[in-house]
């Protein structure tokens, strides 16, 4: 069977060979960024409750770094939302349940969120000294957790299999710390391609877990800071405008 390209950036192509999924990086990709990726994709798919795709071996072929992993036959769930529009209540109810699930669970050794943030935000040189202040003064009055946090979870990163069964793909940007920080990045991403679904997702989540929507408020300006260090400018416009939200919505 040939390989079948899945996706392509300037830093990575995915394939589906067989039974496997093979991540190929560019030649010029940071080793260790190769092996943090296995390593977080390590620590969280033995994690009872969640469905991880494992790693199954890394190599070296023609200079660049392969990551295997297990293939899950499915579709995304942003698939499926954009098939049956009528069902979008059902699945985001369904991807809340499984985020409500992921949080309950605990990776002690990957990375503090809180660590994160604020290493994204010293090195964000759009912002003035006195926003760079506000924003580490909020992210260090927020309380102090460490459950486990995808990082990017996102309709697109679950592949539902044909009996419903949910795997959660991509843990490159997973780390330990507050739910809330999680659903504001959700919220933020999902806004971006589908604003209804992300208002949907919002008032779920909060409502499912009695949430405060001005407390996942809190965490916009400091995620939306975090993002633009990745400088897509299709996002640019919206996250700078988010630097500067209301405390309460």
């Amino acid at each position: 069977m040939a390989r079948e390209l899945l996706s392509k950036s300037a830093s990575q192509c995915v394939y589906r060979d067989g039974d496997k999924i093979l991540k190929i990086f560019a030649k010029d990709f940071d080793k260790s960024e190769v092996f943090h990726e296995a390593f977080i994709n390590t620590r969280v798919e033995n994690i009872d409750g969640i469905n991880v795709p494992k790693i199954l071996g890394i190599r070296v072929e023609d200079g660049q770094w392969i990551i295997e992993k297990e293939y899950v036959e499915g579709k995304t769930l942003k698939q499926l939302m954009d098939e049956n529009p009528e069902k979008m209540d059902e699945y985001i109810g369904k991807m809340v349940d499984l985020q409500m699930t992921i949080f309950t669970k605990k990776a002690p050794l990957l990375q503090k969120l809180r660590d994160k943030l604020t290493y994204q935000i010293n090195g964000l040189n759009t912002i003035d000294s006195s926003t760079r202040y506000e924003l580490l003064t909020r992210l260090e009055s927020m309380p102090k957790h460490f459950k486990l946090l995808h990082g990017d979870f996102r309709p697109s990163n679950i592949i539902v299999k044909d009996d419903g069964t949910m795997y959660l793909i991509d843990w490159v940007h997973a780390s330990q710390g507050n739910a809330s920080a999680d659903v504001a990045r959700t919220y933020t991403t999902m806004y971006l391609y589908n604003k209804d679904a992300a208002e949907k997702y919002y008032a779920d989540f909060c409502s499912k877990t009695n949430t405060d929507k001005s407390y996942v408020h809190k965490w916009l300006p400091i995620i939306a800071a975090a993002n633009l260090t990745k400088n897509r400018t299709e996002e640019k416009e919206l996250l700078e405008n988010w630097l500067n939200v209301a405390d309460l919505m």
